[in-house]
């Protein structure tokens, strides 16, 4: 059986999460939550499954592969129904290109460290690292959504009626900007398409709060 080291709210576990469930491919939750804790045993023993000692990280026999693209693009190779990336090339590279604004302008810019960094080494306050974690969001989110409001394939789904790549990745970034409390109204295709991918069986399992580790939660580490 596949191995998923996850945190329940790593938005980067949480899009592997959703592909495996629309892909109905039963996995083995491994929670790093004594990663967050710094424990050095545990710290030390998954480094070397994960030299960056991040999340999401997946086993699969002898395979290790780590950031949630690649595992993602390595389910699609191995579990090719249903197909999270369409037939059609240009299409293709469409929803590839969403997932990869999210996952590589977005995503890297408001992610946990560098929220920490911001305020510990730098000193920014509270209210200078939201507004950081803001203007980025917002500079990734206003694109994307200019890209749905201006493609020819996009429908109930970022690509037609059924969830793909893209979808995949859109909805852990509107998770984390609720999260955040950042403002969705000048968005109506994000909006749209994450609430209904928030009917589907698959979305609605992987969510972070039906995780098993959720009991970790402290809110003190919320920001």
């Amino acid at each position: 059986m596949l191995e998923l080291y996850s945190y329940y709210r790593s938005t980067a576990s949480y899009r592997v999460r959703i592909a495996l469930e629309l892909k109905k491919i039963p996995y083995l939750y491994k929670s790093v939550s004594e990663l967050r804790k710094g424990k050095p045993e545990f710290t030390i023993k998954y480094q070397k499954i994960n030299p960056q000692k991040l999340v999401p990280t997946l086993i699969d026999g002898e395979a290790v592969i780590t950031q949630s693209l690649a595992i993602v693009e390595y389910l699609e190779e191995c579990y090719p129904q249903p197909a999270l990336l369409p037939s059609d090339i240009f299409a293709r590279a469409y929803t590839r290109q969403i997932a990869l604004l999210i996952a590589c302008d977005i995503h890297p810019l408001n992610i946990m460290r560098v929220r920490k960094y911001l305020t510990e080494p730098i000193g920014l306050n509270q209210a200078e690292k939201m507004n950081w974690y803001h203007h980025w969001l917002g500079e990734g989110l206003n694109a994307l959504e200019n890209i749905l409001d201006n493609s020819r394939f996009c429908s109930n789904f970022c690509y037609g009626d059924t969830p793909t790549i893209a979808d995949v990745f859109l909805v852990p970034q509107v998770y984390n900007a609720e999260r955040f409390k950042y403002p969705l109204e000048p968005y109506p295709h994000i909006r749209r398409i994450y609430e209904i991918c928030m009917t589907h069986p698959a979305f609605i399992a992987a969510q972070p709060h039906l995780q098993p580790d959720i009991v970790e939660y402290n809110p003190e580490d919320e920001y």
